[in-house]
């Protein structure tokens, strides 16, 4: 499985971002964007379980990012909005693979992935 994500840079406080993630080589039963601070553990920002297009959000984004798929293609995006300088990081996307979808109280869980992208870094100026 290979995760491609890309549309990182540098952004001023209050612009927006899309980044995108094309995965190739296996079905998938959920992705999502975690995120990684200078210092910081990784964490989780959102994800779109596949079967059901339920999408789900850390509370520190939610109403400014969004999570998105083309399932024809593999890929997600995540659309961020209103970005502030904390949401500076590297951010990775994830994917489960396999058909077996991730419980509810799962997707916000790094072991729920089996395969990571390389990360793409997001700077936010004040």
């Amino acid at each position: 499985v290979q995760l491609q994500a890309s549309g990182g840079g540098l952004v001023q406080a209050g612009g927006s971002l899309r980044l995108s993630c094309a995965a190739s080589g296996r079905t998938f039963s959920a992705m999502g964007w975690f995120r990684q601070a200078p210092g910081k553990d990784r964490d989780f920002v959102a994800a779109n379980r596949w079967n059901s297009g339920s999408t789900h959000y850390a509370d520190s984004v939610k109403g400014r990012f969004t999570i998105s798929r083309d399932r024809a293609k593999n890929t997600i995006y995540l659309q961020m909005n209103a970005l502030k300088p904390e949401d500076t990081a590297l951010y990775y996307c994830a994917a489960r693979t396999g058909q077996v979808t991730p419980i509810l109280s799962m997707v916000r869980e790094e072991s729920t992935y089996d395969s990571w992208g390389q990360g793409t870094l997001v700077t936010v100026s004040s």
